[in-house]
């Protein structure tokens, strides 16, 4: 299956330079899936989401109608339910054999949803899907992913963007970091340390490699 891009219902000030900047990060095959009122997000960039999921509280009943007739799948799950929109939006690329799942406009707004969207990331039934989120603001792009125990990750990126780490287990253990302005050779990173936060590309490409734990690594990016 292609690429999954799926558009969360998180806070987004749609800025011509902003929709501009995450418009030219997709690719024409993608499949577009919304969940729930983060179609809201896609059509504001003049986007056909072939897929919405969720229990459609965020939406108004002409727009679902007209997304229906305009041939999107529409799935709809109760409202009591047991998972975010998000997370059965994730469930559904997985289930479609998604290797590949960007998550956007998934942050912002209430800071349950926003540490829930990221933590998704870090679901072990998640860990063999190439699993992104992006949020871009002001022009500024911001990718996140979550390296799980052993993995080895190169990013490509410009001299002088952000890079951060953040552990997200109780211990990250042997993170190898070559390539940015302050690099790490087996190092331990423990749950709250900041020690991987701005951290600067010293080359164009850099490399990270950690033991055991999990590691939510964010590269920034501001076009020049």
């Amino acid at each position: 299956m292609n690429r999954v891009v799926i558009f969360a219902n998180g806070v987004v000030q749609h800025s011509a330079q902003d929709n501009a900047a995450l418009r030219a990060l997709l690719d024409a095959d993608d499949v577009i899936c919304c969940a729930d009122g983060g179609v809201a997000h896609a059509l504001a960039m003049g986007l056909k989401p072939q897929v919405l999921i969720g229990d459609h509280d965020s939406i108004a009943p002409e727009v679902l109608a007209q997304l229906q007739s305009a041939g999107t799948e529409v799935i709809t799950h109760p409202k009591n339910k047991d998972k975010t929109d998000l997370h059965l939006a994730i469930d559904w690329a997985v289930a479609q054999g998604a290797s590949e799942v960007m998550l956007v406009t998934a942050l912002g707004g209430r800071l349950d949803h926003l540490l829930a969207n990221v933590l998704l990331m870090t679901r072990s039934d998640y860990a063999y899907v190439h699993l992104t989120l992006v949020e871009i603001y002001q022009g500024q792009i911001q990718w996140a992913c979550v390296l799980h125990a052993h993995d080895a990750f190169e990013l490509h990126g410009a001299l002088g963007d952000g890079l951060s780490l953040i552990p997200l287990s109780h211990v990250v253990e042997s993170v190898c970091l070559k390539g940015t302005q302050w690099p790490l050779k087996n190092h331990t990173l423990t749950l709250g340390d900041t020690t991987g936060i701005s951290n600067v590309f010293a080359k164009s490409k850099i490399k990270i490699e950690i033991g055991e734990g999990e590691l939510l690594v964010i590269h920034t990016h501001t076009p020049a």
